[in-house]
């Protein structure tokens, strides 16, 4: 039997860097993609020289981490960087099985004629997660080449946090590409002009519009390859279900953790998903399901590690933590995987509600704000978000409805109210569907404002800090264009 002789292998990588010929630059279809709104930080970390650390970069299956090494290959080369400095391996690729980092790195140097003790370089290792113990790898080669800057990317999210925070500790820093948001799905699809910003100010022309792009994101716009195939949407099951659920809940999480009954993950799983926004308890999943809590409890961390889920914990009216908490909440990280295990959900359907909180949820879940996010509820009343942080600029609180019955009853806001000035929380964002305007009830101030432009201005506010962008009414004007004092109601 004959084995992969080494010429086999550089002809590969010559195929994978087509930017080492003239004309120099990308020939794949991947640069025919709009970049995600991830790129500007994302290559600010590979272009960074000051710390000597590896990237490792993570998120779901097909939320586009290939795509976005292209172009941050493109962007390198559109700043005039040596193209043959620049290197990418992609390691699910069986002709590179049994070879380890520092082979693949050596056969680099030698298809490219690199000397990496003395020259900047850039690697690119994708899909990492099919190397054994790269993890142990990436780190030698990060404190044996200064000059060498290393991005190892991977599907298998679990895998890769875990093994990163276990060997990586000063020499990797983590960057996390997580579904699409709302805002990035508008510009993605060109669709940015159905919110209007003005003068720090969001608003939505005609929120209809704007409310029926926001129903298609939350059942198939997580995943950009889905928002531009209407095949896909046709039959999410086989794309997102079969493509991205199976292949985490029947080989990423088993292999990693060593489970042994993965159906009895699988239908935990789909009882989650199917009661996503829902409160949760251990004691009725174990006695529905025969499986022990603790058993649960591992599970969900598991779930939690594969970025398939997020839980929330609760607090009482005070904002206190519960010492022994038997009920917490869990969110999808992308509501469209609902859509793609169930069915469809339309504007008036009941279960829009939920998939609306969770849509909301999920734009925050991958910001630094995600672990002081919590839900309270007591016996009078409860309040979907609440953010408890240090300072009055992160302490703040929202109640998610797909409806304007709170715009026009707000007496139905008393328990809300009361939490917030009990807890010294000086305003609260109430959604809608598509009333937007703000009062001043019982000393806070309550902001009404559409769900689908709440949710685009926690997505545009997140990738762009210091933006600030809040929904309002747009400033009444005369036929002249200046503006007037008063505000509609």
């Amino acid at each position: 039997m004959q084995t992969i002789p080494p010429n086999q292998v550089l002809r590969r990588l010559e195929a994978e860097n087509p930017w080492w010929q003239e004309p120099y630059e990308l020939q794949s279809g991947l640069a025919a993609w709009r970049p995600r709104a991830y790129l500007e930080p994302f290559l600010a970390l590979v272009a960074q020289r000051e710390v000597r650390r590896a990237i490792v970069l993570m998120g779901p299956r097909r939320v586009g981490k290939t795509v976005l090494i292209h172009h941050a290959i493109q962007a390198l080369l559109k700043r005039g960087v040596d193209p043959r400095i620049i290197g990418y391996i992609s390691l699910d690729n069986p002709i590179y099985v049994g070879l380890s980092l520092q082979e693949l790195t050596d056969l680099f140097a030698e298809a490219t004629g690199r000397d990496l003790a003395e020259e900047e370089t850039f690697l690119f290792f994708d899909e990492v997660q099919y190397l054994r113990d790269w993890e142990r790898h990436l780190k030698v080669l990060v404190d044996q080449y200064p000059n060498l800057k290393c991005v190892a990317s991977g599907s298998a999210a679990a895998a890769l946090r875990l093994k990163s925070l276990e060997s990586g500790a000063g020499r990797f820093t983590e960057f996390l590409l997580p579904p699409l948001n709302f805002h990035e799905y508008l510009d993605l699809l060109g669709e940015e002009g159905l919110v209007r910003i003005e003068e720090g100010a969001l608003s939505a022309p005609d929120i209809e519009a704007l409310n029926r792009r926001f129903v298609h994101y939350l059942n198939f716009g997580g995943y950009p390859e889905a928002i531009f195939s209407p095949a896909i949407q046709a039959d999410p099951g086989r794309f997102i279900k079969s493509d991205i659920i199976d292949k985490v809940l029947l080989r990423d999480l088993p292999s990693l953790y060593g489970i042994r009954d993965i159906q009895e993950l699988n239908a935990l799983f789909t009882t989650l998903a199917y009661n996503t926004a829902g409160e949760i308890s251990l004691e009725q999943l174990a006695s529905r399901s025969g499986v022990a809590k603790n058993t649960l409890r591992r599970y969900i961390e598991y779930l939690e590690a594969a970025f398939l889920i997020r839980t929330v914990q609760r607090v009482d009216k005070d904002a206190r933590h519960f010492q022994r908490a038997g009920s917490f909440k869990v969110y999808l990280t992308n509501p469209s995987i609902r859509t793609a295990l169930f069915s469809e959900v339309g504007a008036d359907d009941e279960e829009i509600g939920a998939l609306v909180e969770t849509g909301v949820f999920a734009q925050w879940f991958h910001s630094r704000l995600a672990d002081t996010l919590r839900y309270a509820r007591w016996k009078e009343g409860e309040v979907d978000m609440v953010s408890l942080g240090a300072t009055e600029e992160t302490r703040w609180a929202v109640e998610v409805k797909w409806s304007d019955r709170y715009a026009r009853h707000t007496d139905l806001l008393g328990p809300s109210l009361h939490f917030c000035e009990k807890n010294g929380i000086e305003n609260i964002w109430v959604t809608t569907r598509t009333y937007l305007s703000d009062r001043k009830l019982k000393g806070t101030l309550v902001e009404f404002v559409p769900a689908a432009l709440y949710t685009y201005q926690v997505g545009y506010n997140l990738l762009h800090p210091g933006a600030g962008l809040r929904a309002q009414a747009p400033t009444p004007r005369n036929e002249k264009g200046a503006p007037v004092s008063g505000r509609p109601a």
